[in-house]
């Protein structure tokens, strides 16, 4: 079987961390950048009017210099920034989960890529256990795999 290596929680944890630490490091040396970033996973504060939404692309390109820069903050899953938006130039918090940058760029430089796919898939505890339940319920259907568990006396 073959695992998509970009996809692993090991990969996504190396990925985000290492774009936190390059924004970290962009804000210590006060160094303006751009980020590309898939818009599905973008939250706008307040939300952007339709006919602004429209105009975006699967994936947009932030300029984070001027006021933006000023603006921008990062936690531990997501950048944000305010910026204005629109010939009114509609004000919003732009909120960007950090796996949902595909890009970094410094000028014309891309200095980051990202391959991970952002997921918003957090399950509990209840739905772990209900699918490791029905993993079980599908392999033991095959008779086949029946012999190959021991059982218990």
């Amino acid at each position: 079987m073959i695992i998509n290596l970009f996809q692993t929680q090991e990969y996504k944890a190396l990925i985000s961390e290492h774009i936190s630490k390059t924004i970290s490091y962009f804000f210590e040396k006060q160094q303006e950048f751009s980020v590309a970033c898939e818009v599905k996973h973008i939250v706008f504060t307040p939300e952007l009017p339709q006919d602004i939404q429209e105009n975006f692309d699967e994936v947009v390109l932030f300029i984070v210099s001027g006021y933006t820069y000023e603006s921008a903050t990062l936690d531990d899953e997501y950048f944000s920034f305010e910026a204005g938006f629109g010939s009114n130039n509609f004000a919003s918090t732009v909120s960007i989960p950090l796996l949902a940058i595909k890009q970094v760029f410094v000028g014309e430089n891309p200095i980051i890529f990202n391959l991970a796919e952002h997921s918003e898939l957090k399950t509990s505890n209840t739905e772990t256990e209900t699918s490791i339940e029905t993993s079980m319920k599908s392999l033991l259907n095959n008779p086949e795999n029946k012999k190959l568990l021991k059982r218990k006396k």
